[in-house]
């Protein structure tokens, strides 16, 4: 990845963060730029050999790797346990990133409890439970950000996936109370809206002749949205560039929603 262009954000130098998902797609795209920045990265993914191979590949350009912690985000005492792992290493977290999430398509009518019930463990419960796992160590360092990762298809209405598509909408209502309550603290709660983004999963299964011709129809700009311009975002919202952002949505879609 051609980072050469990017924004310098002095205030991420060092700085410890802490990524879900970021093996692969958006995730590893921000676990490269916040090396690249200088910053302390460890992150979670549950796909071990595409984390493996990016810690491997990154430290061969940079001369320094992420912390990787093999971590299946449903079972939230492993989580919490990543966590304090990192933060052993790596020091207190000073930016969290809920990146992870899984938009497999269903048929609303054969859902079953428990398939929504995991659809929420994956994409709505862990992001509350990493946040109640860094903000008293944010406190204690004066402030800090926190970027949860929503979706733009709750927005324009997407089908196929309903049990998806109410975790992402339910993500916005966890910033907003959140950065309420910890605003108090000087910490920044916002979420990210990435559109349909051209990651090697959504080129594998979805991105067809169709898809393509919707991302025509849809889009402002007719680019092709990579993982990198979420990214761009996230270190932004991370950065004291964006001290005064909380609570809001950042959306990041080509002009879609």
């Amino acid at each position: 990845m051609n980072l050469s262009n990017l924004a310098r954000y002095p205030s991420l130098r060092e700085k410890a963060v802490f990524i879900t998902g970021g093996g692969s797609g958006i995730g590893a795209a921000i676990t490269e730029c916040f090396l690249d920045q200088g910053s302390k990265v460890a992150f979670v993914d549950i796909a071990e050999d595409a984390s493996r191979k990016l810690c491997s590949d990154l430290k061969s350009q940079y001369g320094r790797e992420p912390l990787f912690f093999k971590c299946d985000i449903r079972d939230i005492a492993a989580l919490r346990k990543s966590i304090a792992d990192a933060v052993a290493v790596l020091g207190p977290v000073g930016v969290l990133v809920n990146n992870a999430a899984d938009d497999m398509r269903h048929n609303w009518r054969e859902v079953e409890p428990d398939y929504w019930d995991d659809r929420m463990a994956i994409n709505l419960r862990p992001m509350f439970f990493t946040i109640q796992a860094v903000a008293p160590m944010m406190q204690e360092l004066g402030g800090g950000s926190i970027i949860n990762f929503g979706s733009i298809s709750w927005k324009v209405g997407s089908g196929n996936m309903p049990a998806y598509v109410a975790a992402k909408a339910a993500i916005h209502g966890l910033t907003r109370g959140m950065a309420r309550d910890l605003g108090q603290v000087n910490i920044r709660v916002n979420t990210v809206l990435p559109g349909w983004v051209m990651t090697a999963r959504q080129l594998r299964l979805w991105v067809d002749k169709e898809g393509e011709e919707r991302i025509d129809r849809s889009q402002f700009l007719k680019g092709r949205l990579m993982p990198v311009d979420l990214a761009r975002m996230v270190l932004f919202l991370a950065s004291d560039d964006a001290r005064m952002c909380s609570a809001q949505e950042f959306i990041v879609d080509g002009g879609w929603a």
